[in-house]
């Protein structure tokens, strides 16, 4: 589980009142607050420092699964960054990099973890309210959530016959450390946060579907409208909608 922090603390939260949950795996690149998890939830914790969007990390936790001959009963996908700007205010490595990270890093941990997944386990990604539609000013986070949520439901369907299950959680805006850094101060950057939610319902619901069984997960009456609406208005029509929300 990636979790050092927000969405992803609050799954750690959840997980160690689960049965059966002996330890739980964090992966993150920030060592701080991999030591704040140790420090707040003790032993059941174990941390890994590492960049998600560098392939060989996968390697190393391939290593560490098939050494402590691991079953992963849940796989948190929480990797990934936000910047809310125009195409032209950040650069390449950037751009790259959040594509890396936001589809890369979910496909290769789903890849490396499915072996070690027995019956009744569970895959849950995090996708976004941003992958209904399109999204200017938000176009590569967008399309990559969008490719999240996808992936997530179609390879639910093929992971049936192994009793596995893969939820594509799609939560609106929260206050966490991808909301704070995804602000850059760009001319044309998202100004506009209704239906603003804190992440411990997110993950109470998302963990709840996954048990359901279901594969996506959406949370609250302003994210469930956004769905429906992506699913009865032309996408042209609905960037419209958006950025007369964002006063562009």
């Amino acid at each position: 589980m990636r979790a050092n922090g927000g969405l992803g603390k609050e799954f750690v939260k959840l997980l160690l009142k689960e049965e059966g949950i002996s330890e739980i795996w964090a992966i993150a690149r920030n060592k701080e607050k991999l030591n704040q998890l140790l420090n707040e939830f003790g032993d059941k914790i174990r941390t890994f420092s590492m960049d998600l969007s560098n392939r060989a990390s996968f390697a190393e936790i391939e290593k560490e699964l098939n050494a402590n001959d691991a079953a992963v009963k849940y796989l948190v996908n929480n990797a990934g960054f936000a910047k809310f700007c125009s195409y032209d205010d950040i650069g390449i490595d950037e751009s790259l990099n959040m594509i890396d990270l936001n589809i890369g890093a979910v496909v290769a941990a789903g890849l490396t973890c499915i072996p070690y997944m027995e019956k009744n386990s569970h895959i849950i990604n995090i996708a976004s309210q941003a992958s209904f539609f399109p999204l200017p000013y938000q176009n590569i986070y967008s399309s990559t959530k969008a490719f999240v949520r996808n992936y997530t439901r179609a390879l639910n369907i093929e992971l049936k016959d192994k009793e596995i299950n893969a939820t594509a959680v799609c939560p609106g805006w929260m206050k966490t450390g991808l909301f704070d850094r995804g602000l850059i101060g760009a001319e044309k950057g998202t100004n506009n946060f209704s239906g603003m939610v804190t992440p411990d319902v997110v993950a109470a619901k998302a963990l709840k579907d996954a048990k359901k069984g279901k594969d996506i997960s959406v949370y609250g009456l302003y994210v469930k409208s956004t769905h429906l609406l992506s699913k009865l208005i032309p996408q042209r029509m609905m960037m419209k909608i958006w950025l007369s929300q964002q006063h562009f």
